[in-house]
């Protein structure tokens, strides 16, 4: 008989398993229950699950709240959900007086899958070990895990939020995990049969798998060869305590071990999950949909948490993926173009970035823009914080956990991001002009907010919206003045010999003027209007090309004198 045959051969009737059907169920008493409640009207959706935490985990002495990730890559914005998602709940339940802590887990323990795009092909050599055993792609820091974590943890400084970090290479090297580990090792049986219990019928005919052979040759852990440093290796032996035997697929090596003296184990993650869950005392973690669908990772490891772990699984909530628009191609984390959180700092201020994950609650999708969407963000952030006492509850809350509280004076009083990004490129994104400019317009916005925005404006424009950005024309537009009338003629004639009348002229001044020049008394203010309009058209087209532009007699005063009267001299070109 072949491998093939093997596996294929009728199966032994096996007792009937039904941990999938009890785990989906107590999933649909906690979880789905929960998800379904998240969009209940003038609630907010980290109450709801507060709430949940606090009816199935009533006696906890440390109430945790996690995230987690592998630091496989960037880590992304949609990475960035996992933590949103579980802050808020972590500060819904500190504000309702319980000891809670936020717990990140680094899974810097698990393998190196792939080489991504940006990496140099030769660390195919390193697939297969542990991130903290892979060199720094840079050679400047200790591993491949530390380049990555250390960037997701300045973003998170920068946004203010504080957890407390776990970092798996060093939880399973101090030896923290060898009992458990040892206990599934004892009921490796056990958890295989959990874990066919939650695989479709269709789903073991694909894989070929044989219930008799999987549940027989099932262990619960992956070793890393003492020879490659690799985790291709097969189990072969198990003394029933600590010892395992392997072999190692690279060098075709056999070994021995105690896992008790050689931290070189680590269970599967669908073990591993659970039991952290137990070591650590979790009792909220989010996940996104690929763990929340039923019968996924969630549900496994709820059910090997409760039968192995004899410990629930905590109140989970799936959330949605996030989109991005406005970008000039498509984003991919595999192609190495996967857009962080630093990043998004460039763009979005903290607390704006953080309100933006928290107003929805986590089953809603929604997009993180780059194009004029930005502005619109911007503008209903600083609406909802000026009216904070009026919003309603749930509104409310969200904006008061991006904020850390009811919004200052500072927050309120914020200059508008398109103000910012309009006046910043006329004075060529110079603080002090722009200060100065705001004064002469009797604007007063908080001074920390002009600093914090004119610097992402600027980002904004220049790597977002090039397009967008208006500047001087370099020459004369005579093209454009060959298809003025000899009125509009006129008309920039004299602005021209206005701006050199008066080059001291106030803003006020200067709206004026530009008013009044196009202005007939004869007519009728419909009609002036409309030749206010096309004058200014005009005017635009002569100095930047284009039919529209910042206010013009804010333009004027800032912009250069001597390039305006030279692109104000096309209009005098003979039709």
């Amino acid at each position: 008989m072949d491998a093939m045959d093997d596996l294929t051969e009728p199966q032994e009737e096996l007792p009937e398993v039904s941990y999938g059907a009890e785990a989906l169920s107590g999933r649909r008493d906690v979880t789905t229950r929960i998800n379904s409640l998240l969009g209940r009207k003038g609630e907010y959706w980290a109450d709801t699950a507060a709430d949940a935490v606090e009816q199935h985990f009533p006696d906890e002495q440390v109430y945790t709240s996690a995230a987690g990730i592998s630091p496989s890559g960037i880590v992304h914005f949609g990475n960035f959900r996992d933590v949103m998602t579980s802050l808020a709940v972590h500060e819904t339940l500190k504000k309702r007086g319980k000891p809670a802590r936020f717990l990140f887990s680094w899974d810097d323990f698990d393998r190196f899958r792939k080489v991504p795009v940006g990496v140099d092909p030769s660390f195919e050599q390193y697939i297969g070990m542990p991130y903290t055993s892979v060199p720094d792609p840079a050679g400047e820091l200790d591993s491949y895990a530390l380049r990555f974590q250390e960037q997701f943890m300045e973003a998170m400084q920068q946004c203010g939020i504080e957890m407390e970090y776990r970092y798996q290479t060093q939880e399973y090297g101090s030896g923290r995990y060898d009992d458990a580990i040892i206990d599934c090792l004892q009921q490796r049986e056990e958890i295989a049969k959990i874990i066919l219990s939650f695989m479709s019928g269709k789903g073991k005919e694909m894989k070929g798998i044989n219930e008799k052979r999987y549940i027989e040759e099932y262990y619960p852990i992956s070793v890393y060869s003492r020879f490659s440093g690799k985790d291709s290796t097969n189990i072969t032996d198990y003394d029933g305590g600590s010892i395992v035997r392997y072999t190692c697929q690279e060098t075709g090596k056999i070994d021995e071990v105690d896992l008790r003296e050689e931290h070189i184990a680590k269970l599967a993650w669908k073990v591993d999950w659970p039991m952290r869950w137990k070591a650590e005392g979790v009792v909220f973690e989010p996940g996104g949909a690929d763990h929340a669908s039923p019968g996924g990772s969630y549900d496994t490891s709820h059910a090997i948490a409760k039968e192995i772990f004899g410990r629930q699984g905590p109140v989970f909530i799936g959330y949605e993926f996030i989109g991005l628009r406005g970008l000039k191609g498509k984003m991919s984390g595999s192609k190495g173009q996967a857009m962080s959180p630093s990043q998004l700092l460039r763009l979005f201020e903290p607390e704006l970035l953080k309100w933006l994950y928290l107003r929805r609650h986590p089953g809603q999708k929604f997009e993180l823009a780059f194009d004029s969407e930005t502005i619109r963000q911007y503008a209903e952030f600083d609406k909802q914080r000026s009216s904070f006492g009026f919003l309603p509850p749930d509104t409310q809350r969200s904006v008061e956990l991006s904020v850390g509280g009811t919004p200052t004076e500072d927050q309120i009083n914020a200059v508008p991001f398109r103000q910012v990004a309009s006046l910043g490129q006329i004075v060529q994104w110079n603080r002090e002009k722009l200060g100065d400019l705001l004064g002469r317009m009797n604007l007063q916005y908080s001074e920390q907010s002009i600093d914090s925005r004119l610097p992402r404006a600027r980002h904004w424009m220049e790597e977002y919206n090039p397009e967008e950005i208006i500047t001087l024309l370099p020459q004369v537009n005579a093209a454009h003045a060959g298809t003025m009338d000899p009125d509009v003629r006129q008309q920039a004639a004299a602005l021209r010999s206005a701006l050199e009348a008066e080059p001291d002229a106030s803003i006020e001044r200067l709206e004026t003027i530009v008013y009044g020049i196009a202005r007939d008394p004869a007519l009728s203010d419909q009609n002036n209007r409309r030749r206010q309009r096309e004058f200014f058209i005009h005017v635009y087209q002569l100095l930047i090309g284009r039919n529209t532009g910042p206010r013009l007699g804010t333009f004027l005063s800032v912009a250069d004198r001597a390039s305006v009267l030279k692109l104000l001299s096309a209009g005098e070109v003979p039709a």
